[in-house]
């Protein structure tokens, strides 16, 4: 094994894999399920706030490209920020990007749980959350090639079944294959409010929804250092992927619009059960509850593995910088980080007993935090691509492989449009606690900085 301050990560990962592996991150059981609250938020205008957030992660996206595709080395983001901003700018971001995931994961396991009662409604959920979370830490401790191949397939389900509900509702809509009079395109405007029934707030409020559905396509600068020809792997990755997945969202977001009187939707049922189901029910197609509760399952194993992923070669930059114990940074013979994947699955292994001990309410308190945290991680972006750019000279941005574009207009449109976010967050009555819990974290993380590591005696 290797412990030293170099990086020892094998560069084994090609653009198809990264291509998929960003689309398994992203694409969680957010998609196929919070999206109902979004509709019922915002209604029609749900699609406008989709195609903003769709240009502001792009550009933030490109903004990371910019540097990784000059400097591919693992920690991503907080490796940046501790180089360019500060190390405690690094330690911040890396711990805080960590606890995001280490979140996210427990949900998605959960979620697994939950789904497979549909099917075994006398099984303990924690059996199935606890079995997906061994079998994503085998995976993640194998070839880094390995991982790859699975998070290629997985995101490959979740792809070909949106693809599928934009075909069958296509169908649907232009041949009439339904029973109901109320497939028409006039219910994006005609139904109660219009294409705007809520103004400007519903936009807003969908807007922190839309925005979140896209955490995960940071994976693709993570994976900077394990991606064979990152000067050409990168930009091909951002081009491509990030309108892609847009067009995955959008597409089934409209086809349900048009299926599917909005109005009918309540704020509850937005959250507790697929609209995408809702849809399918109701136009009478009744096998589609069984087929869809597969692919959220997979969806959930898909964004687990990515999280586990990214987890773990976040600790282990954080480890070489001495922002995290010193047995982090160790490697295997297959190159890959395993203390960072061991530690990070343990703590994702406490969501399991998070679900079985506490309520489902608490629970999802906690998960509102990895909103603001987000936030946080993108925003340091952003400032990380500004500062190296001012420190650049012009001989040097003229020479930039990947230039993020019509900079700096490009970077205040995407601080106005996070901070529209963050009125949205404080707009909505149910997760306007995630701002100061998030805050919160960010509070402790700082503490812990000054207190522990001033002078870097904790983790040496």
């Amino acid at each position: 094994m290797q412990d030293s301050n170099q990086e020892h990560l094998k560069r084994d990962l090609n653009e198809r894999h990264i291509h998929l592996i960003a689309i398994g991150g992203a694409m969680g059981t957010g998609i196929f399920l919070a999206v109902g609250k979004a509709i019922s938020s915002a209604g029609p205008s749900i699609i406008l706030s989709y195609i903003i957030s769709s240009v502001v992660i792009y550009l933030i996206m490109r903004a990371l490209g910019e540097v990784a595709v000059e400097e591919p080395i693992s920690g991503s983001f907080s490796a940046y920020a501790h180089k360019f901003i500060s190390p405690f700018a690094g330690f911040m971001v890396g711990w805080s990007y960590w606890f995001l995931w280490s979140i996210s994961c427990m949900v998605q396991v959960t979620a697994v749980g939950i789904y497979c009662n549909f099917w075994w409604p006398f099984l303990p959920q924690w059996i199935p959350a606890l079995l997906t979370l061994i079998f994503i830490t085998f995976i993640n401790l194998l070839n880094v090639k390995i991982f790859g191949e699975l998070g290629f397939w997985l995101a490959i389900i979740k792809v070909f079944a949106l693809i599928s509900i934009v075909l069958t509702g296509i169908v649907i809509i232009f041949l009439g294959v339904n029973n109901k009079d109320t497939v028409v395109f006039s219910n994006l405007y005609r139904l109660k409010g219009g294409f705007f029934p809520f103004g400007v707030n519903g936009v807003l409020q969908a807007l922190v929804i839309a925005m979140f559905a896209f955490i995960g396509v940071e994976f693709i600068g993570i994976t900077a250092d394990e991606v064979k020809d990152p000067q050409k792997t990168i930009p091909s990755t951002i081009s491509k992927t990030i309108p892609f997945i847009s067009l995955l969202y959008i597409m089934p977001i409209f086809v349900v619009l048009c299926m599917y009187p909005w109005t009918n939707l309540s704020r509850g049922e937005g959250v507790q059960e697929s609209v995408f189901v809702t849809t399918f029910l109701w136009l009478g197609i009744k096998k589609a509850p069984s087929i869809l509760n597969f692919v959220v399952i997979m969806a959930a194993i898909s964004a687990c593995n990515s999280g586990v992923f990214s987890n773990s070669r976040m600790l282990y930059n954080l480890a070489l910088k001495k922002d995290a114990p010193a047995f982090l940074a160790k490697t295997s013979l297959t190159k890959v980080p395993i203390n960072a994947v061991l530690f990070s699955s343990i703590i994702v292994s406490v969501g399991v007993i998070v679900n079985f001990l506490i309520p489902k309410k608490a629970f999802l308190f906690l998960l509102n935090t990895t909103t603001t945290l987000a936030m946080f991680t993108w925003i340091s972006i952003v400032l990380v691509q500004m500062k190296r750019r001012h420190l650049m000279s012009k001989e040097d941005i003229v020479k930039l492989k990947y230039p993020m574009p019509c900079y700096p207009y490009s970077n205040i449109f995407i601080f106005a449009i996070l901070v529209a976010s963050i009125v949205g967050l404080l707009l909505d009555n149910t997760i306007r606690s995630s701002v100061f819990i998030g805050l919160g974290c960010l509070v402790v993380l700082y503490a812990v900085h000054k207190l522990f590591l001033r002078d870097r005696i904790l983790f040496k």
